[in-house]
């Protein structure tokens, strides 16, 4: 193991990596809410500003996934559909079968330069997380309850609202309610639940929900002319798990995805006819993730997007402007004898170890949605 690879194993590095990101988020969303007084005057310049500062703290992630891991993300498409990526809105159909799988969605975001401006539907509770939550509320992110009924007002003046948003955005949606958790309940219920209707049930994936996926295709195609839909199908070579926590130690991953470009008129507005759409969607879906477990391939042209030094340099200048003053400070404590302060500072690091590792948890398997044993219940 070389010096690097020990480094990244270390715990006091992963706390200092942490304490970059969680101080330079709290200084990012204290200037986003400074930019508030923005929105009165110039609506624009607000949104502008706020996807550069979401930038700033999101680069941070994607730095962790591919400049620090070193994971690699191959894309497997056609030359017309990765022509349109960076110059166009759209929805992003992504997979929630794996802890990293949004980091894995925000690097092709990220280098096609549309990281900043991305949307996705949020629940609720992440609202209230700090860091992520409060930098989402910036940027107009739309959070719901998951209970369709409470919610479906909610996310139409949300995507109503994005009608004149000035940048591209790809609004990342999970159809599912949930990740997908093939040891769990959840994955049994939706099986039962799928028997019990018309459709075929999924090997992979829990049952699609339609209500949410017609009604941000129906919004932003009129108020933002969205122009297709990107199905992602993504899938880790070697069988592999990845979590963020290996990703931390500098574990690689090599992370394959399947990308489809649909044109939103394809999309029947029907309400019927647009929930067998996705159904049939998910089933090929089923049908690439099956093949990629066979053949360890998705079909399709690949593409490796080369990576950008943003990343990278805008985590050494966040780095660099933390951990010299937290160095000096640190020093000073020691050097000055005093058990008292000491003890504070350790009091201290043991605090944001602790914030650290919660944040990490919001990623995890264990936290995930209980979407497949509520609908089995509800039909029980």
């Amino acid at each position: 193991m070389g010096l690097i690879a020990f480094l990244k194993t270390q715990f006091i590095v992963h706390l200092l990596v942490g304490f970059v990101f969680v101080v330079s988020g709290l200084i990012i969303n204290f200037l986003q809410l400074c930019t508030l007084v923005l929105w009165p005057i110039n609506k624009e310049l607000y949104r502008r500003v706020n996807c550069r500062l979401a930038y700033s703290l999101w680069s941070q992630l994607v730095f962790l996934l591919e400049w620090w891991s070193g994971t690699e993300c191959t894309l497997f498409t056609e030359q017309a559909t990765v022509d349109k990526f960076g110059t166009e809105h759209v929805i992003v159909i992504l997979n929630h079968n794996y802890e990293i799988d949004f980091l894995c969605g925000w690097t092709i975001c990220e280098r096609y330069g549309v990281l900043g401006s991305s949307k996705v539907l949020a629940k609720k509770e992440l609202l209230y997380v700090p860091l992520i939550g409060w930098t989402w509320y910036f940027l107009e992110i739309v959070f719901c309850k998951r209970k369709w009924e409470e919610d479906k007002d909610t996310v139409i003046e949300g995507l109503k609202r994005l009608a004149d948003y000035p940048e591209y955005m790809w609004f990342l949606l999970a159809c599912l309610g949930g990740r997908f958790e093939e040891k769990k309940d959840k994955h049994l219920d939706s099986v039962r639940v799928k028997l019990s209707s018309r459709y075929l049930c999924l090997a992979f994936f829990l049952f699609p929900r339609k209500e949410g996926f017609l009604c941000i295709c129906v919004c932003l195609y009129r108020t933002l002319t969205v122009a297709a839909v990107y199905d992602v199908t993504l899938n880790f070579r070697g069988n592999e798990n990845p979590t963020l926590l290996g990703t931390l130690y500098g574990k690689k991953y090599q992370a394959d995805m399947c990308v489809r470009r649909i044109p939103l008129e394809d999309i029947p507005e029907n309400e019927k006819e647009c929930a067998s759409w996705l159904h049939k969607l998910y089933q090929e879906k089923d049908a690439l993730q099956e093949r990629y477990e066979k053949e360890g391939t998705f079909p399709g042209q690949r593409f490796k997007p080369p990576k950008r030094p943003w990343t990278v340099l805008n985590f050494l200048f966040w780095a660099t402007v933390l951990l010299s003053p937290l160095f000096t400070f640190a020093i000073g404590i020691f050097a000055s004898g005093s058990p008292l302060l000491i003890c504070g500072f350790l009091v201290f690091v043991g605090a944001a170890s602790f914030g650290v590792r919660r944040l990490i948890g919001v990623t995890e398997i264990q936290k995930g949605s209980s979407y497949g044993n509520q609908e089995f219940k509800k039909r029980e």
